[in-house]
C-alpha cells in the first residue's frame, strides 16, 4: 500500500482547503479523518489524534452530533494505540452516550463501542469488565434493529472471535467466525471479507487439532486468493506457510515443502530474507528437505540464515536520532540500496508460524526415510547441532524467532 503517495496527495488537498474553501467546512473535516486514517495507518499517532481533533472540531461547530461520535470512536482507537488507556476510556464512553441517545440502545453502533472497550479491558487486564462487554456486544448482535446490515453484524462478530480467542477459548471465535461466513456467503462484493475470515478460521482448527478442516480453510482462502490475483502479497506468503503446517500434521511431506517454497519466494521478494516472516518459512522448509531426506539442502538454508543473522549483528547500531517511523522498519543487509522492510505484518492469521512451534512431529507408521528407520523424528541430530550453534552464537534473539 502506497500510504506515503495517499499522504501527499492528502496534505495537496488539506492545501486547496485552506486556500479556497471557507472555515469550518465540512469537506476540510471528512478530507481530515482521510489524513488521519493514513497517518494512523503509518504508526504516526500523534498526527493521527491531531488531525481527529480538528475535524471534530467542525463537525461540532456544524452540529454533526453522529458524526462527532464516530470520530470520538478513531480517538479512542488512537490512544488505545498509545496506551493512553484511561483517555481511550473517555473517548468511547462519550461515543456510547451520544450513539445511545441517537440511535437506541440495540443499535450496531451502539455494539461496535461494546467490542471497543471489551478489547480495551482485555489489554488492561480487566478481563471480566472485557467479557461483559463482549456479551452485551453479542445480545445487540442477536437481535438487531430494523436496517442492520449483515456486513456490520459479521464484521462485529469476527472482533469478538478475536477477543475470545485472545480469551484462549478457540471453539467460540470459531462459532463466530462460522456465523460471520455464513451471513456474507451469498453477499457481493465480500469475497476479500470470507477469505479473511476462512483464514483465520484455518488458524483455530488447527489451534483445536483439526487440521483436515484447517487445510480445507487455507485451500480454500488460497484459492481465492489467485483467483483475485492476490498472488504477491505478504499475506498470501504469510497463508501459504500455514497450509504447509497443516500439512505438516496431516504427514503430506511433499506438499508441505510446495506450499514452504512457494511462501519463501513470496514473503523474499515482499518482505526480503531479513524478515521473521521470511525466516520463519526458512525454517519450516529446512525441517520439511530434512524430513524428506533432503539433509544437504536443510543445511544449505541454516547456512544462510546464519549468514544473514551475523550480517545482521555487523550491522551498526541505529538507536540514536530514530524517527517514529524509523522505529518501526528493519534494515536488512539483503535488501537493495535505499530500502526498508517493515515490520511483520498483523494480518488475519497472526505471524508465522514454525514447525517447531507444534512440538515433535513424526512420520506415519512405515514411512521411512531412505532406508532408514520407520518412524523418525522431524529435525535431525545433525540440524539441532546447527540450532544448538546458533542458540549459543546468538542468544535469545535466535531463540524468540523459533518459539
Amino acid at each position: 500500500m502506497q500510504f506515503d503517495e495517499a499522504e501527499n496527495l492528502c496534505k495537496k488537498t488539506l492545501e486547496i482547503h485552506r486556500i479556497h474553501s471557507p472555515p469550518a467546512s465540512l469537506e476540510e473535516a471528512a478530507d481530515r479523518r482521510l489524513m488521519a486514517l493514513i497517518c494512523e495507518a503509518k504508526g504516526d499517532y500523534e498526527s493521527a489524534l491531531e488531525h481527529l481533533v480538528l475535524s471534530s472540531m467542525v463537525m461540532i461547530a456544524n452540529g454533526q452530533e453522529n458524526e462527532v461520535a464516530a470520530i470520538d470512536v478513531s480517538i479512542g482507537n488512537i490512544y488505545m494505540s498509545l496506551s493512553r488507556f484511561d483517555e481511550a476510556v473517555f473517548s468511547y464512553q462519550k461515543a456510547l452516550t451520544v450513539f445511545k441517545s441517537s440511535k437506541g440502545d440495540n443499535h450496531p453502533s451502539v455494539a461496535s463501542v461494546f467490542v471497543r472497550l471489551s478489547d480495551l479491558y482485555y489489554k488492561t487486564g480487566k478481563l471480566r469488565e472485557s467479557r461483559s462487554y463482549c456479551e452485551n456486544a453479542l445480545r445487540i448482535y442477536a437481535k438487531p434493529v430494523p436496517g442492520t446490515t449483515a456486513e456490520e453484524i459479521a464484521s462485529g462478530m469476527t472482533e469478538i472471535s478475536a477477543i475470545y480467542e485472545s480469551f484462549n477459548e478457540p471453539e467460540e471465535a470459531l462459532k463466530l467466525l462460522q456465523k460471520a461466513m455464513k451471513l456474507l456467503e451469498d453477499k457481493r462484493g465480500q469475497q476479500s471479507t470470507i477469505t479473511g475470515i476462512e483464514a483465520r478460521m484455518g488458524v483455530m482448527f488447527y489451534m483445536i487439532g483439526r487440521y483436515d478442516d484447517a487445510r480445507s480453510s487455507f485451500e480454500s482462502a488460497v484459492a481465492k486468493l489467485r483467483a483475485s490475483g492476490e498472488r504477491k502479497s505478504a499475506f498470501f506468503g504469510v497463508l501459504l506457510n500455514q497450509m504447509g503446517l497443516a500439512c505438516v500434521q496431516l504427514f503430506k511431506i511433499d506438499e508441505a515443502a510446495e506450499f514452504f517454497e512457494e511462501a519463501r519466494e513470496i514473503l523474499e521478494q515482499e518482505c526480503g530474507p531479513c524478515h521473521q516472516d521470511t525466516i520463519g518459512v526458512y525454517s519450516n522448509l529446512a525441517a520439511t528437505y530434512d524430513a524428506m531426506g533432503r539433509v544437504e539442502d536443510a543445511i544449505e538454508i541454516l547456512e544462510y540464515v546464519l549468514k544473514l543473522r551475523k550480517e545482521a549483528l555487523k550491522a551498526p547500531m541505529r538507536g540514536h536520532g530514530r524517527t517514529q517511523d524509523s522505529k518501526t522498519r528493519e534494515k536488512c543487509p539483503h535488501t537493495a540500496k535505499g530500502e526498508t522492510m517493515t515490520t511483520a505484518p498483523q494480518g488475519t492469521t497472526g505471524q508465522t508460524g514454525t514447525i517447531a512451534d507444534t512440538g515433535e512431529c513424526r512420520a506415519p507408521p512405515g514411512q521411512n526415510r531412505a532406508g532408514q528407520s520407520a518412524e523418525f523424528l522431524w529435525v535431525s541430530r545433525l540440524l539441532w547441532c546447527s540450532i544448538l550453534l546458533f542458540v549459543l552464537l546468538f542468544g535469545a534473539d535466535f531463540v524468540a524467532v523459533w518459539s
